[in-house]
């Protein structure tokens, strides 16, 4: 499965570094081939070592003003002109979507990819890795939209919140296999 990983490129502690890597093992050892943002930095970088250590694929998408920093050994990379040409060619190339810690970058991905799949542009299955409760206010915030009718759908139908890599991974898995 290509599973679209969204995240930040930042350096993080321990507290977000080992889940990713963890998430990024199984990954890897599961076959499975990510799609990221192709840098060389911080978190990014931490996920796709751990993919490609545990035989996993690596396929990159730039963008032209961050090209020095992409991956030299990805089995694939693309560069994107602009940040919205990026979004597009990480969704095309993705079978799923998860969702990891990140900032203002990682949240546009992740409420962009939310709403085409809203608007029946996509079904592919998003998933928002909740390490250490990053995406506990997130979740109570769709939480509320769903209550107050601001969804056209069923949050549950939208994105599911996992609390670990196995969690997420196992939601995939079994979405794949109803396929």
């Amino acid at each position: 499965m290509n599973i679209c990983v969204f995240l930040s490129a930042a350096d993080l502690d321990d507290r977000y570094t080992q889940p990713a890597r963890e998430f990024a093992e199984l990954l890897g050892r599961g076959g499975h081939t990510l799609v990221w943002g192709g840098s060389e930095s911080g978190l990014m970088k931490v996920v796709a070592d751990g993919v490609q250590e545990s035989g996993g694929r690596l396929v990159g998408v730039s963008v032209d003003f961050l090209a020095a920093k992409a991956r030299a050994d990805a089995d694939e990379m693309v560069i994107a002109r602009d940040l919205a040409e990026r979004k597009a060619l990480l969704l095309e190339k993705a079978d799923a979507v998860v969702i990891m810690v990140g900032g203002t970058g990682t949240l546009d991905e992740a409420t962009e990819i939310l709403e085409l799949k809203k608007h029946g542009k996509h079904n592919k299955p998003v998933v928002l890795l909740n390490t250490a409760g990053f995406y506990d206010g997130l979740r109570q915030q769709f939480q509320r939209m769903e209550d107050e009718g601001f969804l056209p759908l069923p949050l549950a139908e939208l994105v599911f919140f996992a609390k670990d890599g196995v969690g997420a991974l196992a939601h995939l898995e079994e979405w794949s296999g109803l396929q």
